[in-house]
C-alpha cells in the first residue's frame, strides 16, 4: 500500500511551500525565510515582556492562555468510585433513621407532620375503631348492632348513628337562604349548567327565566325571560353536557332547543297521529312528559311522550328521532312513560310508565326487548314523577305518585332495596336527587290541609332514615336540585320562588356572587356629580347647570320632532285608528281617503254641498250644459207628481 501523500496547496512564487500531512507537523519558519512570516509575537517574546502598572495592581502577566501550565487529568474510575461510596453512606444512613423511629414510642413521637389525630374514646370498641372523620353511613353500624347480644352494645350503636346524623346535617349546607322570584305561578323546571355560572327556570305560566350569577347583583332579577313553547306550561329543562344548549320540555308533541341566551337553535318535528304504529312516525304525536340530554354526547338527547314511546333525537337533524322505544304494560297494550333519564355513563336509557313499571333499554344493542323490566314498582294507575341514577351507576330511585321513594338495584330488581312512605305530592314534576358524596336522597314533599308548609326531605342512602329536613313556609316543593360544583340546593316553589340554600364555607360562587354586588341604578336617576364651574367663560361656552336625565327624556317625549307620536284615531266615533274609522278592510281605507280627492265628511248634508255649487255652475257652464245648449236650450223636466198617494209601477207591491 502506497504511503499517504501530504496535502499540497502548490507552490506561491517565492514564499515557499506550505504543506498540511496528518503525519508530519508544521515546521517553524523564520525571519529570512520565504512564506508568510510570524502574525504577532512568539511565546518566549510574549512572556518576556515587562508587566505594566495596570498588570500588576490586577495581579497577573499578560493575557491569553499560559501554554506552559501543566494539563490537569482526571480519572474517571476514581470519580465512580467515590460517588458510588457517598450514595451507599446515605442508604445506610436513611435506613438507620427509619429503625430508630419504629423503635420510638408513639408518645415521643413530635415531629409529625400534620394535625394530630384525634383523642380515642373512653370506652373503644372495634365498631368505634373503624369510624373515621368523613361521613360514613350508619348502614353497617346497624347491621353489626343486630348481631350483638347485649344491650349495652346496642345503646353504643344507636349513639354512633345519632353522631352520623349529626355528621349528615353538617354535611348539608342549608345554613343561609335566598329567594329569587320568578313569578306568581308554581315553578315546574330548574336546571342548572355544569360549571355552575346560570340558573334556568320554567312556570306553568309559560315563562322561562335564565339567570347568571357572576352578572347578577343583590337585585336578583334575571337578564332574560322567554316564552318558548306560546300557551304550553313548561315540564322540564335541561342542560347540555357542555352548557351551550338547553332542552325544553313543556305541553306540546315538540322539543325545542336553545342556546344558552335563550335563542331557538332547534325544534323537534311532529309525527303523523293518523299512523298506529309509532315507529313509523318522524315524531311524538301527544304531548311530551320528560326529556334528558345524553351524559357524554352533546348532540344526542331523550324525549317522552303519552303516545307510549320514548325516542333518541340529533340536534344536527331534528327532522326525524334516531331512534324509538315502546313501553309496554304487562298485557301487551300501550304504557305512557312518565319519566326518562340516561345512566351515568349512558349505556342504559330508564323510563317509568303510568302502570307502575319501571323499564330499561340497552343503548349499544336494538330496542326490541328491555333489558331491565320491574313490573309493579309503583301503584298502577299513579305518575312516577322522577327516576334518577346514582353516582355509583349501580343503583336507582324513583318518586313515585304513590308517595313513596324507593331505591332500586338493577343487578337484582325483583323487590326494592329501601322504601320510604309518607311522602306527600300534589304535582307530577316532582323529583328526588343524590347529593354529590352519594350518600343522600332528597326529595321534596306539599303540604296538606292543616300543615304549614312542605319539606325538603333528606334520606340515608344505606338506612333510608330521614336525618335532616328543610321546612319551606307556605309553599309546596315542586323541584330539587343538589349541584356538586357549587355545593348548594336549589328548590322550585309552589308559590313562583326559587329558594337557594348555601353554607359560607362549604358552598363555592352561586349565590354568593350576586349576593355581594350592590343594586344597580337605572341612569335616569342619577344625575352628574362632576361639574367645572367657569364664572369668566364667554356666554357660547359656559355649562349649564346639571340636570336629571329624567326632565330631559319628559321634555323630549313631548317634542314631536324627537320622538314621533303615532297618529290618532280620524273622527270622533273611531276607536282602532285610521283604518277602522274608514272601513273594515285596507281597500276600504284606501277607496275612502286616496280615491276622492276632496273628503267629505258623514255629519254632513251631501244635498246642500251640492247646491253650494249651483251658483257658480249656472253662471261657467263647463261639463253638462254646453253639451245641450243647441239641441235643449230650455231643459224639460219631468211632471210634479200632483198625487201623492200613486206610486210607480217599479215601487208598487206585488199583490198576492
Amino acid at each position: 500500500m502506497p504511503p499517504k501523500k501530504g496535502i499540497a496547496f502548490g507552490k506561491i512564487g517565492s514564499f515557499g511551500q506550505l504543506s498540511i500531512s496528518s503525519n508530519t507537523q508544521p515546521t517553524k519558519s523564520n525571519d529570512g525565510d520565504g512564506g508568510f512570516g510570524k502574525f504577532g509575537k512568539s511565546e518566549e517574546e510574549f512572556h518576556s515582556e515587562p508587566t505594566t502598572a495596570v498588570q500588576q495592581a490586577m495581579g497577573f502577566q499578560g493575557f491569553g492562555k499560559n501554554k506552559t501550565a501543566p494539563v490537569k487529568n482526571f480519572d474517571l474510575e476514581s470519580l465512580v468510585e467515590q460517588s458510588k461510596q457517598v450514595a451507599r453512606e446515605r442508604t445506610t444512613r436513611k435506613v438507620s433513621e427509619v429503625e430508630d423511629a419504629t423503635q420510638q414510642p408513639e408518645e415521643e413521637d413530635e415531629d409529625i407532620i400534620g394535625p394530630p389525630l384525634p383523642p380515642p374514646p373512653a370506652q373503644t370498641t372495634s365498631n368505634e375503631s373503624e369510624q373515621s372523620n368523613v361521613f360514613v353511613a350508619p348502614k353497617k353500624m346497624s347491621k353489626k348492632s343486630t348481631k350483638s347480644p347485649s344491650d349495652d352494645e346496642d345503646n353504643d350503636d344507636d349513639d354512633e348513628d345519632s353522631s352520623d346524623s349529626d355528621d349528615a346535617e353538617n354535611f348539608i349546607p342549608a345554613s343561609l337562604e335566598v329567594k329569587l322570584n320568578h313569578g306568581t305561578k308554581p315553578v315546574s323546571a330548574l336546571s342548572i349548567d355544569h360549571s355552575g355560572a346560570r340558573l334556568i327556570s320554567g312556570s306553568v305560566d309559560y315563562d322561562v327565566k335564565l339567570w347568571d350569577f357572576a352578572g347578577m347583583s343583590s337585585s336578583l332579577q334575571s337578564f332574560r325571560t322567554i316564552k318558548p313553547c306560546e300557551s304550553h306550561p313548561i315540564l322540564d329543562l335541561h342542560y347540555s353536557i357542555t352548557g351551550d344548549a338547553i332542552l325544553i320540555i313543556s305541553g306540546t308533541a315538540q322539543a325545542k332547543i336553545v342556546d344558552r341566551d335563550g335563542y331557538e337553535k332547534a325544534e323537534c318535528v311532529k309525527g303523523d297521529q293518523y299512523i298506529t304504529d309509532m315507529a313509523r312516525t318522524k315524531g311524538h304525536i301527544a304531548s311530551l312528559v320528560g326529556g334528558s340530554w345524553h351524559p357524554r354526547d352533546k348532540q344526542e338527547f331523550l324525549t317522552c311522550s303519552q303516545d307510549g314511546t320514548c325516542r333518541i333525537w340529533n340536534v344536527e337533524d331534528v327532522k326525524q328521532h334516531k331512534g324509538i322505544m315502546k313501553s309496554r304494560s304487562q298485557n301487551g297494550l300501550r304504557a305512557a312513560p312518565t319519566s326518562c333519564t340516561y345512566s351515568r355513563d349512558g349505556n342504559l336509557i330508564a323510563c317509568a310508565c303510568n302502570d307502575g313499571s319501571i323499564q330499561m333499554w340497552d343503548h349499544r344493542k336494538m330496542f326490541v326487548n328491555t333489558s331491565v323490566l320491574i313490573r309493579n314498582a309503583h301503584q298502577t294507575g299513579t305518575e312516577t314523577s322522577s327516576i334518577v341514577f346514582a353516582y355509583d351507576g349501580r343503583n336507582v330511585a324513583t318518586r313515585g305518585g304513590d308517595s313513596t321513594l324507593k331505591l332500586w338495584d338493577i343487578r337484582q330488581p325483583k323487590s326494592p332495596v329501601h322504601s320510604a312512605g309518607d311522602l306527600y305530592s300534589r304535582f307530577t314534576m316532582t323529583n328526588c336527587a343524590f347529593s354529590p358524596n352519594d350518600q343522600l336522597l332528597l326529595t321534596g314533599t306539599s303540604f296538606e290541609k292543616g300543615e304549614s308548609g312542605g319539606k325538603v326531605v333528606f334520606l340515608d342512602r344505606n338506612t333510608f332514615e330521614r336525618v335532616h329536613e328543610i321546612d319551606v313556609p307556605k309553599a309546596h316543593v315542586v323541584r330539587t336540585l343538589w349541584h356538586p360544583k357549587l355545593n348548594q340546593i336549589i328548590i322550585g316553589a309552589g308559590d313562583g320562588n326559587i329558594h337557594l340554600y348555601y353554607d359560607v364555607a362549604k358552598s363555592h360562587n352561586g349565590a354568593k356572587l350576586c349576593l355581594g354586588k350592590p343594586k344597580r341604578i337605572r341612569q335616569h336617576d342619577v344625575m352628574s356629580t362632576v361639574r367645572v364651574i367657569t364664572p369668566h367663560a364667554l356666554p357660547m361656552f359656559r355649562e349649564d347647570k346639571p340636570r336629571s336625565t329624567r326632565r330631559a327624556m319628559e321634555k323630549a317625549r313631548k317634542d314631536p320632532l324627537l320622538s314621533k307620536q303615532p297618529d290618532l284615531p280620524i273622527g270622533n266615533k273611531g276607536s282602532g285608528g285610521r283604518v277602522a274609522t274608514s272601513g273594515s278592510t285596507l281597500s276600504s281605507y284606501i277607496v275612502r281617503n286616496l280615491g276622492i280627492a276632496s273628503r267629505i265628511e258623514d255629519e254632513g248634508n251631501p244635498r246642500e254641498a251640492i247646491l253650494r255649487h249651483a251658483s257658480a255652475a249656472a253662471a261657467n257652464p263647463y261639463w253638462v250644459s254646453p253639451a245641450y245648449s243647441k239641441t235643449q236650450p230650455k231643459p224639460i223636466w219631468a211632471p210634479e207628481n200632483t198625487e201623492g198617494d200613486e206610486e210607480p209601477e217599479a215601487k208598487k207591491g206585488k199583490l198576492n
